[in-house]
C-alpha cells in the first residue's frame, strides 16, 4: 500500500477520512505487533503509516477550521 497522496485526501468526504485514520491506526496496531514479535520485513512502512495518521488528522483540521470562517 503506497502512502495516501494530500490530493487525494482533500478529495474525501468527512466520512471517508475517518474511515481512513481508523484504518490506518488498525494497520499501525498490527504493524507494531509484528515488530514486537520480529515479523515485520518492512520497517519503514511504520513511518509511512504514522505520517498518514498525521496527514489526514491535519486536512480534516483544515476543512473544519474552513468551515467555521465562513
Amino acid at each position: 500500500m503506497a502512502e495516501m497522496k494530500t490530493a487525494d485526501v482533500r478529495a474525501m468526504s468527512d466520512d471517508q477520512r475517518d474511515d481512513a485514520v481508523l484504518n490506518l491506526k488498525k494497520e499501525r496496531f498490527n504493524l507494531r505487533f509484528q515488530r514486537a514479535t520480529g515479523q515485520l520485513e518492512n520497517t519503514g512502512r511504520v513511518r509511512e503509516v504514522r505520517r498518514d495518521i498525521a496527514r489526514v488528522k491535519t486536512i480534516a483540521a483544515q476543512k473544519r477550521a474552513a468551515e467555521k470562517a465562513k
